[in-house]
């Protein structure tokens, strides 16, 4: 799909900073990653940056998201610190989580990301009470739960759809479909794939985004988001996308057999990054892209020169004296 007729040439260079900004960031910890300074394992998004940049380019300020454990490009693309990410990614006290979290539990609270979290599935139900919570005040405001496939097989995605469904809340489910949970295909855990008739029988529109691109993910999100604004409920996204990396490290995994390397060809080929890339201006292009590389390399220099957690912070942000 191309680019709606209503984005200028700026929000273009804005959609391609955040889907360079996220590609490069997690390039570089992946580079960094053998070295062990990163203390937390990593879950890389490399090849699903549109998802995550789609949504969030039509998201507010006030309007929220919800990551899962695999959330670096969530984070981001909401405007979440790139230099708290990476500070707690190495485990530092100037991390969005003081060190404590690491790379599966990023908060921004600044910019409404709410905590990710390790556990499959858990963010749904807390994304659907901020929903309720924006609806009871009264706030305009909308939240993006992201969620891959494998939490779809969560109760608590179900009990969400319906409740979220029931009160007409103002929630998008975004699903990243990737095709697998950890090294299982989908032909082996579901039935069928028929998953938004699944979710249509909440009575909630629901909508498939076959190849990952940016500007129909961003349309959909611009229906959704102002259909919720307006007291519509809850819409549902399926976006089939491809991990480019292993399930969780630095590396590729095809050398365990579980999945083969054709499979990410057709997926190179459409790259969003570069897609976005090649309608600027090549000036523009380059001013962005020296601009991301400045910007990483001084988030990554704070990671490196800010102090670890005193020990005493083990005992500080807890519910227990």
């Amino acid at each position: 799909m191309e680019p709606s007729s209503s984005l200028l040439p700026k929000d273009l260079q804005r959609i391609y900073k955040s889907l360079r900004l996220i590609r490069r960031a997690e390039e570089e910890v992946a580079r960094i990653y053998p070295s062990d300074k990163i203390k937390s394992p990593v879950h890389l998004s490399i090849g699903q940056e549109s998802v995550a940049v789609g949504v969030c380019d039509v998201l507010g300020r006030n309007d929220a998201v919800s990551g899962t454990y695999r959330g670096h490009a969530t984070y981001l693309a909401k405007g979440g610190s790139l230099k708290g990410m990476m500070a707690e990614l190495f485990g530092k006290d100037t991390g969005c989580a003081r060190g404590k979290g690491g790379s599966m539990h990023l908060i921004e609270a600044n910019a409404n990301v709410l905590g990710s979290s390790a556990v499959v599935g858990t963010t749904i139900p807390i994304a659907m009470g901020w929903a309720l919570a924006a609806q009871k005040r009264k706030t305009g405001a909308v939240i993006a739960a992201f969620l891959g496939d494998g939490a779809t097989e969560e109760g608590a995605f179900y009990e969400s759809l319906n409740f979220a469904s029931l009160h007409k809340l103002p929630i998008l489910f975004v699903c990243e479909n990737n095709g697998y949970a950890i090294h299982t295909p989908l032909s082996k855990r579901w039935a069928t794939e028929h998953l938004c008739a699944r979710v249509a029988t909440y009575d909630i529109p629901t909508f498939r985004i076959e190849d990952g691109d940016v500007f129909a993910i961003r349309n959909v999100t611009a229906w959704a988001v102002d259909a919720a604004r307006k007291g519509a409920g809850p819409a549902f996204m399926e976006c089939r996308i491809y991990r480019w990396r292993e399930h969780v490290g630095p590396g590729d995994d095809y050398h365990i057999g579980y999945r083969q390397k054709t499979e990410l060809q057709p997926w190179i080929e459409t790259d969003q990054v570069e897609k976005v890339g090649t309608m600027l201006d090549a000036a523009d292009r380059t001013r962005i892209d020296k601009a991301v590389e400045k910007e990483l390399a001084e988030a990554v220099a704070f990671a490196e020169s800010s102090p670890f957690p005193k020990p005493r912070a083990l005992l500080e942000n807890v519910y227990a004296g």
